[in-house]
């Protein structure tokens, strides 16, 4: 599901990215690591905030960013292409159907994604599949909790059906055997968790 006008505003703004560079990569990368030399994707890439954050605490060689909205894209592209030359690859694509052979990544960033994909279920096992053997995925998300509140419900468009609370979420992870690499952290009253999987 693309963002609406509000959500633009909110994910394309220097505060957002600040949020991302400076707490949830570092966060991130304690949760579960960094991955020397790999080759990742990020679902959901939107202007390329979280490619800049991926670069800057992982160590990674290659980012491949994906996101529904082709604007979004291009946006990303205006921003990046030039900073990290041949070592980005930016794409239109749907998370529920992911345009990449199994077993392609060292590593899958979801920063804040899934809860605007209708069968974020279907995503997630999409997700396993391209990830390599012992592979990471990184995730911050938004609970069905959080979503149900009059302010995101005022301000910002998701799917009203099938969304997840943080034990689902889990479940689902161990479901299509996404190992949690460690505890969980936890934001805003628990309206967001973040965490990171390992593969097999």
């Amino acid at each position: 599901m693309k963002l609406n006008f509000a959500e633009q505003l909110l994910v394309n703004n220097p505060f957002r990215a600040a949020i991302q560079m400076y707490y949830e990569g570092p966060l991130l990368r304690r949760l579960g690591g960094s991955v020397p030399g790999g080759s990742v994707l990020e679902v959901g890439c939107g202007q390329g905030a979280g490619v800049d954050v991926i670069f800057r605490h992982f160590e990674v060689a290659h980012v491949c960013g994906v996101d529904l909205d082709p604007l979004q894209i291009e946006r990303a592209n205006r921003r990046l292409q030039h900073k990290y030359s041949g070592r980005v690859t930016l794409i239109p694509a749907d998370a529920e159907n992911l345009p990449f052979a199994n077993s392609s990544f060292d590593a899958v960033f979801d920063f804040g994604a899934l809860h605007h994909v209708p069968d974020w279920q279907k995503s997630i096992a999409e997700i396993q599949r391209v990830l390599k053997p012992g592979g990471r995925f990184f995730f911050e998300e938004v609970t069905r909790a959080a979503l149900q509140r009059r302010v995101y419900r005022s301000l910002f468009e998701h799917p009203t059906e099938n969304r997840f609370s943080e034990s689902e979420f889990m479940a689902e992870l161990e479901r299509c055997v996404l190992k949690p690499a460690g505890p969980l952290h936890r934001i805003l009253f628990d309206d967001i968790f973040i965490g990171a999987a390992r593969t097999s």
